[in-house]
This record gives C-alpha cells, sequence and structure tokens, in this order.
C-alpha cells in the first residue's frame, strides 16, 4: 500500500510564472523526498504601473511517505 501526501506552496519569480513554479518544485524538493506530482492551483501577478514585477504560482505538491522510514 502507498501513501501521498499533499502540500500546498506557493512560490513567486520575477522572471515569469513558470520560472516561480520550477524554481518552487526545484527548491521543495531539497527538503522532501519523492515528489510525484504538481497541480498548479493558482496564477497570480504583481503590478507596477503597466508592467508585471513579480509572478506568483500556487501549486498542490504531491509526494509519497515512505512506509519503510523508522
Amino acid at each position: 500500500m502507498s501513501t501521498e501526501k499533499h502540500l500546498r506552496v506557493t512560490g513567486s519569480s520575477d522572471v515569469s510564472w513558470k520560472d516561480a513554479i520550477v524554481t518552487t518544485i526545484t527548491e521543495a524538493s531539497k527538503t522532501i523526498d519523492y515528489l510525484s506530482s504538481v497541480t498548479i492551483l493558482e496564477q497570480k501577478a504583481k503590478i507596477d504601473g503597466n508592467k508585471i514585477v513579480e509572478y506568483y504560482a500556487t501549486m498542490d505538491l504531491s509526494f509519497n511517505i515512505d512506509e519503510n522510514r523508522g
């Protein structure tokens, strides 16, 4: 039997939504083992004047629980 856990996280980037997603997954994988999937829940942006200055992506990260870990 396998158990999957979900974690809701929000990442940001001053480049793009894709960069916010990729960077967040990269950072999360440093401390969370067995990442298995991502669902993008929301994308937002901060605007200054007529320009986007920060991109935000909220996502649901899924990972498998290692049942053999003591």
